[in-house]
């Protein structure tokens, strides 16, 4: 029998034409729930993930959005109510990174980055929660986050600062969204397997990394996805809200704890 966690519900996904976002999108599909599928490059991609979950049997609607112009994703949400009938779920993956020292920084990309990755998160999870007012039966939300959050990796500024941010924008938002049962939180995915690593590393490169992990590998975008569910499926999270849940393969563990160091 197939499962029906979410069944009934839609979720919006935003970023979900690869990685964390494809794989959650997906995965919110298997559970039951008719997804809108946010994206804004690799357009073969989206239309493959629509694909997939329409093969499950569920609704999907593809919309390509730039998440940094606020008037495009109120306009967006609009769009999925009106085609699908309402929405429960907001799940904010898109991203946008530029790695530069902040001295020298193209000052386009650091912008981009933060528009994308902070302000893109801000107008979804506004917009999503309106629309979850209105309806008045409750919701839930999932911002992807990072540990950039709380550990200041070099030459990485602008993403720092908007991870950074979205911790304190889910958790005030989970404060004022509580009374109408509106749940919010954050995951905070490890270093994951996903296309957009690509841009930074080659596959030799990731390789020799992840054996340098606590965990010895990288994070599958799958693995993330189930953390997303977990995080929205109210039979498992009903009571949670305004909390971080780390699926980082030990990564704020000490570092007495890392791999090899059993022989100090």
């Amino acid at each position: 029998m197939a499962e029906t966690t979410v069944g009934g519900k839609v979720a919006l996904v935003t970023g979900a034409s690869s990685g964390i976002g494809r794989a959650t999108a997906i995965r919110l599909a298997e559970a039951g729930a008719d997804v809108a599928l946010n994206y804004f490059s690799l357009d073969e991609e989206a239309e493959s993930a629509a694909a997939a979950i329409r093969k499950l049997g569920r609704k999907a609607m593809l919309l390509r959005v730039d998440v940094s112009r606020q008037d495009a994703v109120e306009q967006m949400v609009a769009d999925i109510v009106r085609e699908l009938g309402r929405l429960d779920v907001f799940v904010s993956s898109a991203v946008y990174s530029d790695r530069e020292p902040f001295t020298t920084a193209n000052m386009d990309g650091f912008r981009r980055t933060i528009d994308v990755s902070m302000w893109g998160a801000f107008y979804g999870l506004r917009a999503a929660s309106n629309q979850m007012l209105r309806q008045k039966q409750g919701g839930a939300a999932v911002i992807v986050g990072s540990p950039h959050a709380q550990i200041a990796f070099p030459q990485c500024m602008a993403y720092n600062m908007a991870k950074a941010a979205l911790d304190q924008m889910a958790k005030t938002a989970a404060c004022e969204l509580l009374p109408e049962k509106i749940r919010v939180n954050v995951v905070y995915p490890g270093w994951t397997d996903t296309p957009g690593e690509r841009k930074f590393f080659t596959d030799e490169m990731l390789k020799k990394a992840a054996a340098q992990t606590p965990m010895g590998r990288l994070a599958t975008a799958e693995e993330i996805a189930e953390a997303v569910h977990f995080l929205v499926n109210p039979v498992t999270s009903s009571y949670i809200t305004g909390t971080v849940l780390h699926v980082d393969g030990g990564l704020f563990l000490p570092w007495w704890s890392r791999r090899g160091s059993g022989d100090l």
